[in-house]
């Protein structure tokens, strides 16, 4: 987390360089003019900021900048003796209040946290899916969701996946019909508050040259629909490596914000018990392109689909290992 330190009185300056000294990636803000243009200026530069000054004035400076909580970095406002910390914007996801606490260990002072979730120490549902790698369907579902929870202080999760532990407040049912949160890679027709996907999905792809990328879209869509899957936990794509110069390959990751890994035939053909394609074989000099590649990638022996093929593209579909804990972000990831 990269954080930026502005202060105004030369207490706060003072204690400012010291934040400075003590933290790593924190750098001070040097104000020119007024405090609502330096931080206008600075608000895409950095992932939190700590105002060492009245809350008014900071509340005044970020109003304008606001987007919302996904992208807003956190913000914390300090008194000049450190007394109080208070966690004023984007806690969860943010950050901002593991940084409140943090400070207030430094400062020996008081750590401000209003967030719900936190004072009746119940899970936050967005940091806690971050943290396990769970995509969000809908934002209104987490809502609904959360403010369950804060208001039951409980929730009930169905899930294929293996599950390790849960947080305080979740527990696991067999009843999907039941379930306020289902996290699954696969489509559901019951309506619990929220639906969580987990990134445990590969595509291995192979294809002829110069194919674009609308075809890869077609293809990927076809194969989704016929097997039930979520596009949102798709973690990335996988290929050899003689595909990583094409154009439409990458031009269909990039759409989807996908990276790509590439294995060479040597990686490839170690593998065992996979049915060998001599096109491929011929091609490249591998037993195959879209199977080997996506359970590399993977670290599994799991396909959830055998290769498909298109005109010119060929698809694999494999599963990562994943299990669900309560685990959540801890200070020393600060």
């Amino acid at each position: 987390m990269k954080i930026g330190v502005l202060a105004i009185t030369a207490g706060g300056k003072k204690l400012a360089g010291r934040l400075v000294q003590e933290m790593d990636n924190t750098s001070l803000i040097q104000s020119r003019g007024k405090v609502f243009s330096t931080v206008k200026e600075q608000w895409q530069n950095y992932d939190g900021f700590i105002f060492i000054m009245a809350a008014g004035i900071a509340v005044r400076a970020i109003a304008p900048l606001l987007d919302n909580k996904s992208v807003d970095p956190c913000v914390i406002v300090m008194d000049e003796k450190g007394s109080h910390v208070i966690s004023l914007l984007s806690g969860h996801i943010g950050g901002g209040n593991d940084l409140a606490r943090y400070l207030a260990k430094i400062t020996h002072g008081t750590a401000v946290i209003t967030t719900a979730s936190d004072t009746l120490q119940l899970v936050a549902l967005d940091l806690w899916a971050k943290e396990q790698h769970l995509a969000i369907e809908d934002q209104t579902g987490l809502t609904a969701a959360s403010a369950q929870l804060v208001n039951k202080g409980r929730l009930k999760i169905f899930t294929e996946l293996t599950v390790d532990s849960l947080p305080a407040g979740l527990s696991r049912t067999e009843d999907r019909d039941a379930a306020d949160i289902i996290i699954s890679s696969y489509s559901t027709t019951t309506r619990p508050l929220a639906v969580f996907r987990p990134l445990n999905i590969v595509i291995g792809t192979g294809c002829n040259r110069g194919t674009p990328p609308e075809e890869f879209e077609e293809a990927i869509s076809e194969m989704l629909d016929d097997l039930k899957l979520s596009r949102l936990s798709i973690r990335n794509l996988a290929s050899i490596d003689k595909k990583n110069d094409e154009t439409g390959l990458l031009a269909f990751a990039a759409n989807n914000n996908w990276t790509i890994d590439f294995f060479n035939s040597d990686s490839i053909n170690r593998l065992k018990n996979l049915e060998i394609s001599f096109a491929a074989l011929k091609a490249v000099g591998a037993i195959g392109v879209a199977e080997p590649t996506a359970l590399l990638s993977a670290g599994s022996n799991l396909l959830l689909s055998r290769k498909r093929k298109w005109k010119n593209i060929t698809m694999a579909v494999a599963q990562v290992p994943f299990s669900l804990s309560a685990q959540v972000r801890d200070l020393s990831s600060i």
